[in-house]
């Protein structure tokens, strides 16, 4: 296997956070991997990607609980575990009470962790939480986590993991959700370390209304991966609520070379 970033479409045209990358040394890591209606294209790009009828994934990430990130994996650790043989389980996830106050409640991730909590008693012993400074290595990824959830922020968007993956030549930064204030709060931690500048970032919130433009101008990204759908790229022809038009201009501004949006299908980056 080569040194490559996978990031897959969403085979119903909606919001999908799903990524697997691929290391020279032979490791699989996934990232979220969107909506149950997903899982089929999941499960059959991976196994035709590895070769195999029932691939490994070294490490998956869940970067917060929502169900456009979660629920296939929720759907293959319940109902299709012969298929996937899953090792460590990356998260940081709040507890349901944290979503049901009446400040920043957040009733759809109040839900995704009572499906978390149903699922955890197959998975618990190879869950590992993950806070702000922790390094990593799987096979030839080095990871650094650069945030976790912080409970002075309320919503679950900002509960998002964000973590930089230097693999090959190249450095990825993955912000899940990540809304404005983790984004401030991540340039005040690491923006004179230079740990922000990367070569590729996945833009937070599927492209809009995440993290601000000070955060992009930090990371300086030359490529961006947008999981994005058709009608979430254009705000519905222009006509609706959503700022990816705002976001797509801020990353014209800043220079960026190439944007890769999984409204056009299953991209792949190479990372070398």
């Amino acid at each position: 296997m080569k040194n490559e970033i996978h990031m897959l479409q969403s085979v119903v045209d909606t919001i999908c956070n799903s990524f697997l990358i691929t290391t020279e040394d032979g490791r699989i890591i996934a990232i979220d991997g969107g909506y149950q209606q997903e899982t089929d294209h999941f499960l059959a790009y991976l196994k035709k990607l590895t070769g195999s009828g029932r691939p490994r994934i070294d490490a998956w990430f869940l970067t917060h609980p929502h169900d456009d990130h979660c629920n296939n994996f929720f759907e293959i650790v319940e109902h299709r575990p012969d298929e996937v043989d899953i090792g460590v389980v990356y998260l940081n996830f709040p507890s349901k009470g944290f979503f049901e106050g009446t400040v920043g409640r957040d009733d759809s991730a109040a839900q995704t962790m009572e499906d978390f909590y149903r699922v955890l008693p197959l998975i618990a012993d190879r869950v590992r939480i993950l806070s702000g400074g922790d390094e990593l290595d799987i096979g030839a990824a080095h990871i650094r986590v650069l945030y976790s959830q912080d409970f002075e922020f309320k919503g679950c968007n900002n509960a998002s993991l964000v973590f930089r993956m230097d693999l090959g030549g190249k450095s990825a930064l993955f912000t899940g959700d990540a809304g404005v204030e983790a984004g401030e709060k991540i340039v005040r931690l690491w923006g004179d370390s230079g740990v922000l500048d990367c070569d590729i970032c996945q833009m937070a919130h599927h492209g809009q209304n995440g993290c601000d433009r000070p955060f992009y101008e930090a990371v300086k990204p030359e490529i961006c991966l947008w999981p994005t759908p058709s009608w979430l790229w254009m705000n519905n022809n222009g006509t609706g609520p959503y700022r990816t038009l705002e976001t797509r201009r801020w990353m014209e501004e800043l220079g960026v070379k190439v944007n890769l949006v999984n409204k056009d299908g299953d991209q792949v980056l190479s990372m070398d």
